[in-house]
């Protein structure tokens, strides 16, 4: 396994800080946080600079909120100054990590996403339906309370197997340990935040363990995941008890997690197999009517927004078609067809 010794002047680099900085306050400069920061922009970026190299860099404390989306998350917010820092750890660890990744994981990566991820559960029950002629059965399960469970021991001890540089781990216990869900006792902590670009690479880093686990020990061919969400696909559902009994051994054993009780199901293929956001069947997908509902809402309230003056018409422009995007990968043209005809009416006024 090849380690890294070296990564701390990569993360520190002040090209790589002011890159991280650019990618970070795209669609936020007018966020008055953020235009603080800017106005002095080089002072505040080498000032964090010699703290990190000072070994002084202490994260900031959270501002904590509510979102729906579709259910309610609490949402973690750092500052300013400490995601630029989430995103300059992001661009080099996420190289160091990413080629470790398996292929059917799609939550948060490059040329991934939840529509590949929903793609590559079509292609994997066409192919053990043997095109929709023979039986699918479809084993769907979720972590129960994922990002409140990650363990800050276990994520250390994965990410210093590849980081062999005690500068770059002082940094990330820094970063991880800024936050705690739950106390096992004082010193063993447990939780990462919903809201850090570092959160979306520690969960990956964090499931990989798993994802090899499916994949290289029980020698599970059909298997994607998305975060705390996975799938394994099967002509006959006997072996899923075998399975279940393994994996719910080692996510306890190996990674302190526990899955849902309420979200585990095996289901047949005709049946629909609901799975981020879509609903699978032979031959075809659509929306979940949730997602359907949820995206008519969504659009009646940027429309207000409009109509109050709090957005432009090429803004509400390009929501509609984000939402037609989402739609062109479904079934979907009868309900396209409508959100065209009731809505259009914005976007084609002069107003």
């Amino acid at each position: 396994m090849k380690v890294y010794k070296n990564l701390f002047k990569q993360i520190t680099n002040p090209e790589n800080l002011f890159i991280s900085w650019e990618k970070f306050k795209k669609g936020k400069r007018n966020k008055p946080d953020v235009a603080k920061f800017e106005f002095m922009l080089e002072k505040n970026i080498f000032k964090l600079r010699r703290d990190l190299k000072d070994k002084i860099y202490k994260h900031g404390k959270y501002k904590g909120f509510y979102i729906c989306d579709p259910k309610v998350r609490h949402i973690h917010k750092a500052t300013v100054r400490d995601r630029v820092i989430h995103h300059a750890i992001f661009r080099i660890l996420n190289e160091v990590f990413e080629p470790t990744f398996i292929q059917t994981s799609f939550s948060c990566r490059i040329g991934k996403g939840n529509h590949k991820g929903v793609l590559a559960l079509e292609d994997m029950t066409r192919k053990v339906s043997k095109n929709y002629t023979k039986n699918c059965f479809v084993l769907k399960c979720d972590i129960k309370k994922f990002f409140d469970s990650v363990d800050h021991v276990i994520l250390l001890e994965i990410l210093c197997r590849k980081i062999k540089d005690k500068d770059t781990i002082y940094l990330l216990k820094e970063i991880i340990q800024s936050f705690s869900a739950s106390q096992i006792n004082l010193f063993h902590r447990k939780g990462i935040p919903i809201g850090n670009l570092t959160s979306q690479l520690f969960a990956n880093i964090y499931m990989n363990e798993f994802d090899q686990f499916i994949k290289h020990k029980l020698k599970i061919k059909y298997y994607a995941r998305y975060t705390d969400d996975f799938v394994i696909v099967s002509d006959t559902k006997e072996e899923f008890n075998n399975i279940l009994k393994k994996a719910e051994l080692f996510l306890k054993e190996k990674l302190s997690l526990k899955l849902h009780p309420h979200k585990v199901e095996v289901r047949k293929l005709h049946q629909g197999i609901d799975y981020l956001g879509y609903v699978v069947r032979p031959h075809h997908k659509s929306l979940r009517t949730k997602t359907r509902k949820r995206l008519v809402k969504k659009l009646n309230y940027r429309i207000k927004d409009f109509q109050e003056g709090k957005i432009g018409k090429n803004t509400l422009k390009q929501t509609l078609a984000s939402y037609l995007g989402v739609l062109s990968h479904a079934s979907e043209y009868k309900f396209t067809e409508n959100l065209k005809n009731n809505f259009w009416f914005w976007f084609s006024s002069d107003k």
